[in-house]
């Protein structure tokens, strides 16, 4: 069986990613009743047609890293985006004070917790494991829309904090995906840990976030200067968003900054600076309400939302390719015991011990908390670190071992998460008494 995506042709390629698309639109409907994600289907579709079941196709994940990165790159780069512009609340709300700690206390908690299971399970050594930590930590904000508040007017605070989390953190994970490479000898820690400090954690994440706010507090503010004189057009809606991304990507990057961290922080201070000037669509003068998490109320942001539409479909079609292709990584003999039982380590006990050391002092057992500490889905984020840390040089073996162990914690997720999105947040909609 050749390692080959083009063992599939193109005309079969475009066939199955249509009916797909055409399927999920007739029936998309009905599946929100269901035990049943999107993602779901779309895996389904790829362990059917790779390796496990037909054999039309397989994807090697560590032979094709340097594809896989791109494409997972591109995904989270447009999700990250999009989670960015839902986002209403101000910074300095206490609403943030959730995310905050999720992205930063509870994925390092989740790193070492991960590493320390992964060297009892799986036997490899400690800086492999502090890797495979890193790579796992980072919550998914590509399969994770399903949790993710629909946009800005929606305020429910663990919805906001889910999706806030997934924004930061993937983000946030890049410092200790570069320690993990670092203890493998594969990057420059510096004597103490100081370069890694100093330059991948201050200077990469501080910088990549004053490059994200600048860029999209400066897009909002000239958009809105255009639209005042009569020069916007259709060509600057639809755009806006997709130029936004690679703007403030390439422009971290040019710093040796983190690309993740400028494209949320753009997408969030796009909204953030359109909302304080005005509408733009709306008459002068009519504002942001002064706290859109407690009054529910937020005037619209016309350039944001088209924004905010167009990146959505996007980010729909690098669900199905992506998650097809993880389908076509996977054969029957994949599913070892250590790298399930590490899975289920995660989803049960590292995600909730997690989340009571990131928020403790501020914790309460409830419905919110056990909603939030279940929902840690891994998606598409962990397939681009893994990818990452594949083309730094890794030995082929434990690069092996790493992306196989990555992989079950992924398809395990999607499947397990999946099947109890629609259910839960029912559920939790009703605690909450909101329409279901």
């Amino acid at each position: 069986m050749r390692d080959d995506l083009l063992h599939m042709t193109i005309g079969s390629w475009f066939l199955l990613i249509g009916g797909l698309l055409l399927f999920m639109a007739l029936v998309a409907g009905r599946l929100r009743h269901l035990p049943l994600s999107t993602g779901i289907v779309y895996l389904g579709v790829g362990v059917v047609l790779g390796p496990t079941v037909a054999g039309q196709f397989h994807f090697n994940p560590v032979a094709r890293a340097g594809l896989l990165e791109l494409l997972a790159e591109v995904a989270v780069l447009i999700s990250l985006f999009a989670a960015g512009l839902k986002l209403a609340a101000p910074l300095g709300h206490p609403v943030w004070y959730t995310p905050f700690r999720l992205a930063t206390l509870s994925m390092i908690a989740t790193v070492f917790l991960v590493a320390i299971a992964a060297m009892l399970l799986l036997d490899i050594p400690f800086g492999a494991a502090v890797l495979l930590g890193a790579v796992l930590a980072p919550t998914d904000p590509v399969l994770a829309h399903d949790i993710q508040v629909s946009g800005p007017a929606d305020v429910d605070h663990v919805r906001f904090a889910l999706t806030a989390e997934a924004g930061i953190n993937d983000g946030v994970a890049f410092p200790m995906v570069m320690l993990g490479l670092g203890l493998m000898g594969l990057h420059e820690l510096g004597d103490g840990l100081h370069r890694w400090l100093l330059v991948d954690v201050l200077w990469a994440c501080g910088a990549g976030v004053a490059v994200g706010a600048v860029l999209g507090s400066a897009t909002a503010w000239l958009t809105q200067r255009m639209a005042r004189y009569g020069m916007q057009s259709e060509l600057t809606e639809d755009f806006l968003g997709l130029g936004l991304i690679a703007f403030s990507y390439g422009g971290a990057l040019l710093l040796d900054s983190y690309g993740f961290l400028a494209v949320f922080a753009a997408g969030y201070m796009l909204r953030q600076t359109e909302s304080r000037l005005g509408s733009l669509i709306d008459p002068p003068g009519r504002m942001l309400a002064r706290d859109p998490i407690e009054t529910g109320k937020q005037e619209p942001a016309y350039m944001s939302a088209v924004s905010l539409t167009l990146v959505e479909q996007f980010e729909r079609l690098a669900e199905v390719a992506l998650l097809v292709l993880v389908g076509g990584m996977l054969f029957a003999n994949s599913w070892q015991v250590e790298y399930v039982l590490l899975a289920l380590v995660l989803f049960f006990v590292v995600r909730p011990l997690g989340v009571l050391l990131g928020l403790a002092g501020k914790w309460r057992p409830g419905v919110a908390s056990a909603t939030i500490s279940w929902f840690g889905v891994r998606g598409i984020g962990t397939l681009y670190y893994m990818s990452f840390a594949v083309n730094h040089g890794m030995d082929e073996e434990i690069a092996t071992r790493l992306f196989s162990a990555a992989l079950i914690v992924v398809t395990l997720s999607v499947v397990l998460h999946g099947v109890t999105v629609a259910p839960l947040m029912r559920l939790y909609r009703r605690y909450r008494g909101e329409p279901v």
